[in-house]
């Protein structure tokens, strides 16, 4: 069968994200023997002409669409996706009489109320690989699923979950904005934040890849599309049971090393393993910090707080590894005295960036949906397809918003609103400037450019 793929996404903060998800399902249906068309819109400069033509040509019988997100969820400044999602679904029914399946992380957040805006004939929930595969299979049979909304079970893991078929021209626009490339280990968290769709859209447990696969994919990326920086994207690299160092071991065995970065959950990491961090190419880190107080990071159900914080931004730092934290004011447990904590925690955290949010988006399927019921802030039957922020009862989002614009504003390393440096990114983009970005905000004059890569 003719499958179209649309990337949907617009989102270019803090730079544009290569469409792993949609590249996954593509190798699936490949694979499955059907004949595939990737289109990016971000790519295609959000194009609707050159969508449509593009769904003329090749005249597909099923087009899917990627959802990756339902808006920006920045409470200051307030960014949806959703209503360009449906005019593409408007657009393509103008010329195609294709079956239109909707999809992606976004997607599966809010499927019932998504399906019923944008007007698709179908959407899978989670991990659509495979339930893609079997649905276009049941089409072409000739037979109707009855349920327009399939859902999968997310239970894919080592070689089940597909490599990304990697689209060179799609993968040369992002490389051209930023010059990162994706790329997944693993699915799935085990952790417990009160606000994180994870364990429910990708399962409570981590899912790894074939280590050797997510080996070819890095090779692929570094030979054949000379990628110059690798975001490991998982949910948190630096996973328990050790996952994440096999990779590398086995990275440094076949002496690969590339820039990379991931997303790291502040802990102890052993300097036996960031020297092996250091020997595959690592350029620097994002902390998920979150809360900027031991209170807050109770309030959000971190297992850790502050000083491991401190901790793990040193074990960094002192390895002259660039680091970045995110945190978000107005959390569970949060007060005016917490607040003012936090500030100062934030400013005084040492040789990093920091990204401040001011809210937190509530989504549905998580502890902090529940929690904002019983304290009154939402209705059990909103739909959320319209962002809610949290904003612990008590705080006035007004003095908050002006109270940490003036406590951040002296600090070029504090970045408030979170937003805030999005034009200067794509300006140095334009420059030619590549990688994080971030990494030039950080308060010392000695900017951290990671250690020459090991010899061998």
């Amino acid at each position: 069968m003719k499958c179209f793929l649309i990337d949907a996404n617009i989102a270019t903060s803090p730079y544009p994200v290569y469409p792993l998800g949609m590249s996954m399902v593509a190798n699936a249906l490949i694979k499955a023997g059907n004949r595939v068309f990737q289109f990016d819109f971000l790519q295609n400069n959000s194009s609707y002409e050159k969508l449509l033509s593009s769904i003329k040509k090749e005249s597909p019988e099923i087009i899917g669409i990627s959802m990756r997100n339902i808006d920006n969820v920045n409470s200051v400044n307030e960014e949806q996706y959703t209503d360009v999602v449906k005019l593409i679904a408007g657009q393509i029914k103008s010329v195609s009489n294709a079956t239109i399946v909707l999809g992606g992380t976004a997607f599966s957040i809010l499927p019932e109320q998504l399906l019923e805006k944008i007007g698709a004939d179908f959407g899978i929930v989670g991990e659509g690989e495979y339930l893609m595969v079997e649905l276009v299979s049941q089409l072409e049979a000739g037979k109707t699923p009855v349920n327009k909304i399939l859902k999968a079970k997310s239970d894919l893991k080592g070689t089940g979950i597909q490599r990304a078929w990697y689209d060179k021209q799609i993968l040369n626009y992002y490389l051209d904005n930023g010059s990162i490339a994706n790329v997944q280990t693993k699915r799935g968290c085990i952790h417990k934040c009160v606000y994180c769709s994870y364990p429910y859209l990708e399962g409570k447990v981590f899912r790894n890849r074939d280590i050797q696969e997510t080996i070819d994919d890095i090779q692929f990326l570094i030979k054949e599309c000379k990628v110059k920086m690798i975001f490991f994207t998982d949910s948190v690299f630096n996973d328990r049971q050790g996952n994440y160092i096999e990779l590398l071991k086995e990275m440094a065995r076949q002496n690969i090393s590339i820039p990379w970065t991931a997303y790291i959950k502040p802990e102890k990491i052993s300097q036996s393993v960031i020297d092996l961090m250091l020997k595959t190419g690592v350029r620097g880190v994002e902390i998920g910090s979150d809360g900027a107080s031991d209170e807050t990071l109770a309030g959000l159900g971190k297992s850790f707080r502050f000083k491991d914080v401190i901790e793990c931004n040193k074990s960094f730092t002192d390895n002259k590894i660039a680091t970045a934290n995110f945190f978000m004011f107005g959390c569970p447990l949060e007060t005016v005295k917490s607040v003012e904590l936090g500030i100062n925690n934030i400013i005084y955290l040492k040789k990093t960036v920091s990204f401040i949010f001011l809210g937190i988006r509530i989504l549905p399927n998580t502890k902090l949906h529940d929690i904002a019921i019983k304290q009154g802030i939402l209705k059990k039957d909103d739909d959320l397809l319209e962002p809610v922020y949290y904003i612990a009862p008590g705080l006035d989002k007004k003095w908050m918003y002006s109270t940490l614009n003036e406590k951040f504003k002296p600090y070029r390393h504090c970045v408030f609103p979170p937003d805030a440096l999005e034009n200067s990114v794509k300006f140095l983009h334009k420059l030619g400037h590549t990688g994080l970005m971030w990494d030039l905000l950080i308060p010392d004059k000695n900017r951290l450019k990671g250690k020459k890569r090991v010899k061998r």
